[in-house]
């Protein structure tokens, strides 16, 4: 096994700051060869386990088929859709690189279906709310490799300081214990609401739970619906009632400087286990369906394959990204890194153990509606919904105002 040593595909990337992969094959594919090379991004946190998974599967996978070599390179998560962009403008893309669904909008020009490249076996497999956050209209947009599930996780210690013996399941249930976290000096839920968090684990799990969309089916601003103002009337009226930490509401700092480390918080939809576990500790972690208004619902997350057009070995990369995503090859690809699999198999975690507890609330996620203007909408979003948290907007001004500053968004 050589290893592949990175120079740089186009002028900008060198500075990325990558990490050397390695690769059975490594290097220019001989004449004849088929030769697929993969971005990735360390979804494992340890390094070496990283790379250790990638170097075992390409070995796996190469001495089975014979005649194709994989090279893959690992990127940091900062800087990743400037990286991208500048090797698909020079055409010196990867043939395959991992994706979520947001990014599956931004660079549909530039994707290749998979529908045609996994087994229907293959296909047939993968959870139905996962195949809904990859596809767009073009078709399936990647082979999915994990998923992940932000369900209501509450603090048991914290429940016991308030004197609250039963824990939420309903919007209800969070606004009648809100008082008696406010007289122990605590609050009953995490919402951090500066603008470096995304909404999809903020506002936008509310709006749906309310019933509520993003985007309307024709393409329009949804937010704005009667089931937008319930679900930011609903987080607003709780930090009225001193249920929410005020500097949540402004400022973003380390985990380990917030009132959920500090024991101070109720529950939290926005953290997941392993985060949780040092400042909580296993024994007070208590993992539950997510909040119900008018239905259950939670963001999770989809980390995709996905094959860019300009490669000349399509047969080739989607053999790889069937086999790199299927059941038993991704499995401890899966456990080292805390996900859940995409597929409808076996449960990954004991359904005993705090992961196993989370993965069962996987078929009740979403990552909501995809379109081009996700991300930019959500720019013009935040601040509205922390101008009614913070007392300066009624819920349905903010609403209305940011559909209006959203319009030219979706031309």
């Amino acid at each position: 096994m050589r290893v592949k040593k990175f120079i740089g595909a186009v002028a900008g990337l060198a500075a990325v700051g990558l990490v050397a992969g390695c690769s059975a094959g490594g290097g220019e594919a001989a004449s004849g060869d088929q030769h697929v090379t993969v971005w990735l991004y360390p979804v494992i946190a340890d390094e070496a386990a990283h790379k250790e998974f990638w170097d075992q599967t390409i070995s796996d996978f190469e001495k089975a088929n014979e005649g194709i070599t994989v090279d893959y390179e690992i990127f940091p998560w900062a800087n990743r859709d400037e990286s991208l962009q500048t090797a698909i403008a020079a055409n010196k893309g990867p043939d395959l690189v991992y994706l979520i669904p947001d990014q599956l909008t931004a660079y549909e020009s530039s994707i290749e279906p998979m529908d045609d490249y996994l087994s229907d076996e293959h296909k047939d497999q993968i959870l139905e709310n996962v195949t809904e956050s990859i596809t767009l209209d073009a078709g399936m947009m990647g082979a999915p490799l994990l998923t992940s599930a932000m369900t209501l996780i509450c603090n048991q210690a914290a429940f016991d300081a308030a004197g609250v013996t039963e824990f939420p399941e309903t919007w209800d249930d969070i606004k009648e214990i809100a008082p008696a976290f406010a007289d122990a000096g605590m609050y009953a839920l995490n919402y951090p609401a500066s603008a470096e968090n995304t909404l999809n684990m903020t506002y936008y799990p509310l709006l749906w739970q309310a019933g509520g969309e993003v985007y309307t089916d024709d393409g329009e601003v949804g937010f704005d619906s009667p089931e937008g103002v319930s679900a930011l009337e609903f987080i607003t009226e709780l930090a009225e009632m001193g249920a929410l930490d005020p500097d949540a509401l402004t400022t973003s700092v380390p985990l380990e400087q917030t009132a959920i480390a500090q024991g101070k918080v109720g529950c939290t939809w926005n953290n997941s286990v392993p985060e949780l576990e040092p400042f909580w500790g296993e024994e007070n972690i208590r993992v539950l369906a997510p909040l119900t208004d008018e239905e259950s619902v939670a963001y999770g997350t989809v980390g995709s394959l996905s094959m860019l057009k300009s490669t000349e070995s399509k047969d080739a990369a989607g053999a790889f990204a069937e086999y790199a995503t299927s059941a038993e090859v991704i499995k401890p690809y899966l456990e080292a890194s805390g996900f859940f699999s995409a597929l409808d198999t076996d449960p990954i975690y004991p359904a005993d153990s705090l992961l196993g507890q989370v993965e069962q609330y996987v078929p009740l996620t979403t990552v909501g509606e995809l379109a081009e203007s996700s991300r930019a909408l959500m720019g013009v979003l935040s601040p509205e919904i922390q101008a009614s948290l913070l007392g300066q907007k009624s819920p349905e001004d903010a609403l209305n105002d940011a559909a209006t500053a959203a319009e030219p968004l979706l031309k």
